[in-house]
């Protein structure tokens, strides 16, 4: 049986009228829609089609349809037409960063907390990733005597310093050469893949102080994914819909979004591609199966290094969705390049 323009256009009705009402949608409702010149039989001919083929579900007798999971793959792949923001909403987002204090922590939450406020769904940004960063300058600057400051810059422009212990007999002059044989060597290397096969020489050279030397790569790989931190908003707002209405799966789905290191994971997976988007059986939690999760990667200094994203239900407004988070994740971005880049100067 064919996908033909028409049973596209009467799914198309189906799935917009259902995802403003959460009612199953019968053919006379279908009919008043002005882009469709059909009689109510012809759409009931139509819709007993698109049940056939898997498009629809009819969960009681008698009742009208509702979009499947397959339903909506198909409308965000091929019939969904995106959303703009409005010059409004758009102001919104920069007002809504004006006063924000020039800190990563709280530029994240607030990010946060304006997608929860402007999709009405629970909202996940992940904080920019160092692990996804690559190195750009090592320096290591002597501090007291059997201390230094390692310095980290990477290509993104974001800085790290930690306090190291130094041995005694080692100088200004080889601390130097360290710093400029460490990036020299590791260069463009991430963060997360530094080891000490990558600079033979300096081991052999300065085979006396292998501790120390090792010690300092250690300190780069092991701190290159701490401080990933995902700030969560709009919780609560999933129990606003009648999917959720039932407190066994709301009491789930709570749960779930309490344990953030699955959901720290989703979005760490999610930074490596622009837009993701995962419908119902298609999410690997269990507790997710009647969600669906929609993510954008942000760019720091031309880097993805981190992501943000909503959950909601299957039936969510994937096209307003979308325009948010490409609108959200670019001013992101820029705030955060912008700041990292008056930090370097």
């Amino acid at each position: 049986m064919e996908l033909d323009m028409r049973k596209m256009r009467i799914l198309q009705a189906i799935i917009d009228d259902y995802i403003l009402t959460a009612a199953p949608v019968g053919s006379r409702t279908v009919s008043k829609n002005p882009d469709i010149s059909l009689s109510s039989a012809t759409i009931r001919n139509v819709m007993s089609d698109l049940e056939d083929m898997g498009y629809l579900e009819q969960p009681h007798t008698s009742a009208g349809r509702i979009p499947s999971e397959k339903a909506y793959r198909l409308y965000v792949n091929n019939i969904m037409q995106r959303a703009m923001l409005t010059p409004g909403e758009q102001r919104f987002i920069q007002d809504c960063y004006s006063n924000t204090i020039n800190k990563v922590d709280d530029i994240v939450r607030q990010t946060a907390w304006v997608l929860s406020n402007m999709t009405q769904y629970t909202s996940l940004v992940l904080a920019p990733q160092m692990n996804a960063a690559r190195l750009r300058h090592i320096q290591l600057v002597p501090v007291t005597e059997g201390r230094a400051l390692m310095v980290i810059v990477t290509d993104a422009g974001i800085t790290r310093d930690y306090i190291i212990d130094v041995p005694k007999d080692i100088t200004y002059e080889q601390l130097e050469r360290i710093s400029r044989i460490l990036t020299g060597h590791l260069k463009n290397k991430r963060l997360d893949k530094v080891n000490a096969e990558d600079i033979p020489e300096l081991f052999s050279e300065m085979e006396a102080h292998r501790q120390f030397l090792d010690g300092a790569l250690s300190l780069m790989s092991s701190n290159a994914g701490s401080g990933t931190k995902l700030e969560l908003s709009g919780a609560t707002n999933m129990l606003n819909y009648p999917e959720y209405s039932d407190m066994e799966k709301a009491r789930s789905f709570l749960s779930v979004i309490e344990s953030k290191d699955m959901l720290t994971q989703l979005l760490t997976e999610a930074t490596k591609v622009e837009f993701s988007i995962t419908i119902g059986n298609e999410n690997a939690s269990e507790e997710l199966k009647d969600c669906s999760i929609v993510t954008a990667t942000y760019k720091v200094g031309g880097n993805p290094l981190g992501s943000l994203g909503v959950i909601g239900p299957t039936r969510m407004n994937y096209s307003r969705v979308l325009a948010v988070l490409k609108h959200l994740g670019g001013s992101l971005g820029n705030i955060l390049t912008n700041m990292f880049e008056e930090e370097r100067q």
